[in-house]
């Protein structure tokens, strides 16, 4: 389905549960491959492609994460990870071995927003709090998503925020002070998937 297409085609609630049920449950799937063939890598379906359609403008692509419910569980969680060891080998093993297990067995478990982790001068962030929108397009294995989302800056007390920052610093020690979250919403009214969702 071509952009000027999917955004003429308003799905009706049913088929936006449909769409959003399949997406979470591809992006569990390819989560749970990335987490036990790839070492856990980002790879290709989550990292989309980010672009301000009213702009005209693409601006590279982002590494999402999709967070499990409760919240404040899964932050504390990470956190504690991140903390148990200073060792950067052992704090990726045990990771690993969580996110390799149920974590993500159950997709409807997981919060409706999706999340960025961003630098804390970053210009994309900028320009998409200014922008407001923006469509983020995934793609893995014969599958491909186009979501319009609306974008939002998380305060660092938010649980989202929390549970993104934490689950970042499993697998990169080296964060620096004051990185940014995003959250992104999306549009299921106006999303659209190739092959189809039915």
């Amino acid at each position: 389905m071509s952009n000027e297409q999917s955004a003429t085609v308003i799905l009706t609630e049913a088929a936006q549960g449909r769409m959003a049920d399949a997406f979470f449950g591809w992006q569990c799937r390819i989560r749970q491959i990335a987490m036990r063939d790839g070492g856990g890598r980002p790879s290709e379906g989550m990292r989309p492609e980010i672009s301000l359609p009213e702009q005209n403008r693409v601006l590279g692509q982002i590494t999402v994460l999709i967070s499990r419910r409760p919240l404040d569980e899964t932050a504390a969680l990470f956190r504690h990870m991140a903390k148990k060891t200073q060792d950067p080998k052992e704090r990726l093993d045990s990771a690993l071995k969580h996110l390799q297990g149920a974590y993500y067995q159950r997709a409807r478990e997981f919060t409706p927003a999706l999340t960025a982790l961003f630098g804390p001068d970053s210009q994309a962030v900028k320009d998409l709090l200014f922008a407001g929108r923006c469509q983020l397009r995934f793609n893995q294995f014969s599958q491909s998503y186009s979501l319009p989302c609306d974008a939002r800056l998380l305060p660092q007390e938010d649980e989202l925020h929390q549970a993104t920052y934490w689950h970042n610093a499993l697998f990169n020690p080296n964060l620096p002070g004051g990185v940014q979250v995003l959250a992104f919403h999306p549009d299921w009214a106006h999303a659209a998937a190739e092959p189809p969702v039915i």
